[in-house]
């Protein structure tokens, strides 16, 4: 096979997965996991139900794929942007206003995701998110801890878990969903808070 055509079928290959990923995302939100069956995907997609299987492996990966988009969006962008705020507190606000419409937009998946949880599969696929978003916090935590003044009241661990429930869907959900807070009042909230928690008035 020439490199063109390598070229070419990798390109297919992922033209097939942002169609099926598209497709499922809907049907997750509509149905439910559980309801959700690889054969609908497909049949929403376009696609032979053996395409799906060799291309995700599984109705988990598919979920999994979904829940991925944006993530890892330009990550030593974001990192450099931390670096270039001249404060706390600024650096505190950007973080919250990158971190906030991937909250928003993963909140109906991650709704999905809990609600199945009591499943094995999916369950490892709630652990491996949590993880995976503690992670990049850790990040973000790392190089705030840079910035002058920020605080020694509390360890980078306990601040990164801060970080994570402020940020997490749960806190998105109660405020934003149920209560009927915009997104931008809910990120603002947030940053207010971490601020206070990270860089106190004392330690400035």
């Amino acid at each position: 096979m020439t490199a063109r055509a390598r070229t070419a079928r990798a390109e297919r290959a992922r033209a097939t997965r942002h169609r099926v990923i598209e497709a499922a995302v809907p049907l997750f939100v509509r149905d439910g996991y559980l309801e959700t069956t690889m054969a609908g995907i497909a049949r929403a997609a376009g696609v032979a139900v053996q395409t799906l299987y060799l291309s995700f492996g599984s109705k988990a990966a598919v979920l999994e794929a979904a829940l991925a988009i944006g993530a890892d969006d330009q990550p030593n962008e974001w990192i450099a942007g931390l670096r270039a705020e001249p404060s706390g507190a600024a650096a505190v606000r950007r973080y919250v206003t990158d971190t906030a419409p991937l909250v928003e937009r993963r909140y109906p998946l991650d709704t999905v995701l809990r609600a199945a949880a009591a499943d094995p599969e999916p369950r490892e696929l709630l652990d491996r998110t949590r993880k995976a978003t503690l992670a990049t916090h850790a990040l973000a935590v790392d190089e705030l801890a840079e910035k002058p003044g920020f605080t020694e009241r509390v360890s980078l661990q306990r601040a990164t878990e801060i970080i994570a429930a402020l940020l997490s869907p749960e806190t998105y959900g109660l405020l934003v969903v149920a209560q009927g807070w915009t997104t931008p009042d809910w990120a603002e909230w947030v940053s207010r808070h971490l601020a206070v928690d990270l860089f106190p008035p004392d330690r400035a």
